[in-house]
């Protein structure tokens, strides 16, 4: 399986402002570029962090569209969320900290929950289910918790980041690999610059990471 980690930051490395809302970084053209990618991948990752802060629907225009997953340890995704609707098919992996009122109100609001890990969801497990659905390739869209843990995990292969031409600022606001944080030399996942572009006001970088050695 293949796993693209996606992502759209200001120049100094910011997916958002201290307040966490959603933030037009890049434009048309890189929209349509990521609209792309939707419809090529089979499934489209994120936190429930950033369901909780943007509602995204991660449907595309045109084609068909991929499922849609939610990592949600103790499954707080609205039950109204955009994510739950009836374009698309979700799975909203839990651990088993999640409460059985919670899971019985996502399954009831059209969700397939699966348990994966005990206090947080195990991406490992997490994936490896989606890989016995007949996923072949993974779209990952953030948000940096759910994107450092990835890294951490050695789940990600390739990383294809847009820098926009804007400064946000603020120790506050969340960057593209939060979480606890690599601490030794050894521990950083090695990238390789494979293509830059030029696309609306920013450039996009693509990244291979397939040399670093999954867990």
């Amino acid at each position: 399986m293949h796993v693209v980690v996606n992502a759209a930051m200001s120049a100094d490395g910011k997916l958002s402002s201290r307040r966490r809302e959603q933030v037009a970084i890049s434009g048309p053209d890189d929209f349509d570029r990521m609209d792309t990618l939707r419809v090529e991948s089979d499934a489209i990752v994120v936190g429930v962090g950033t369901v909780l802060a943007d509602d995204p629907s991660l449907t595309a225009d045109g084609g068909t569209n991929p499922l849609r997953v939610v990592a949600d340890s103790r499954a707080r995704t609205p039950t109204d969320a955009r994510i739950l609707d009836d374009r698309a098919d979700t799975v909203v992996f839990v651990s088993e900290s999640a409460s059985d009122e919670r899971i019985g109100k996502l399954r009831d609001a059209g969700g397939k929950v699966v348990v994966a890990g005990d206090e947080r969801v195990s991406l490992e497990t997490a994936f490896s289910d989606l890989e016995s659905r007949g996923v072949e390739q993974v779209m990952v869209e953030g948000g940096g918790e759910l994107i450092f843990s990835l890294f951490a995990d050695g789940l990600v292969d390739e990383l294809r980041l847009y820098v926009g031409s804007l400064i946000i600022g603020g120790r506050d606001a969340p960057t593209l690999a939060d979480g606890e944080g690599f601490v030794a030399r050894g521990e950083f996942p090695p990238l390789e610059l494979t293509t830059v572009e030029r696309i609306d006001d920013g450039v996009l970088l693509r990244y291979s990471v397939s040399s670093f050695e999954k867990s």
